[in-house]
């Protein structure tokens, strides 16, 4: 199976490029991250099929590695379906966005600034533990007047 490197560089540029875009503030700018991440998965895709054989009909007399493997192709229409339902839905954001605050960039929310700016430190989960939590050390654990010191079962039950 040999790879066209051509096809690689192309995969890694759109999954570069898509990495970056997904990375901006800007919804616009996001959703066309998705679709370049989406048509660099559809490339990845089509990479693994292998090289080009035959449709994968029965036919009598035909060997097996002759015939395409139809996994791939099936794998790619799986993504090209989500990709649109990815992109329709972030569509429907940027329109919302857009005729809430007439913006399209994401800005910063006030109450998650505050909550990064305020200390890791939780009292409750971060407080020291000691080591040793119980009560009873070595023959202490029983008290004295439970102790037996006959011998005999028989004087004991009496």
């Amino acid at each position: 199976m040999s790879t066209n490197v051509t096809l690689l560089i192309v995969m890694g540029v759109l999954f570069a490029v898509g990495i970056y875009l997904l990375l901006e503030r800007s919804l616009t700018r996001v959703l066309l991250g998705i679709v370049l991440l989406g048509n660099g998965v559809n490339l990845l895709l089509l990479s693994t099929g292998g090289r080009r054989g035959l449709a994968p009909l029965y036919a009598s007399g035909t060997d097996p590695a002759e015939y395409s493997d139809p996994l791939p192709q099936a794998l790619i229409l799986t993504a090209i379906v989500i990709t649109f339902a990815v992109t329709a839905f972030m569509l429907g954001i940027i329109y919302r966005s857009w005729v809430i605050s007439r913006a399209d960039v994401v800005a910063d929310d006030d109450e998650d600034l505050r909550v990064s700016q305020q200390s890791p430190f939780d009292f409750e989960e971060d407080s020291p533990v000691p080591e040793d939590t119980t009560e009873f050390d070595g023959d202490e654990s029983v008290p004295a007047s439970k102790t037996n010191t006959n011998t005999d079962p028989g004087e004991a039950r009496a």
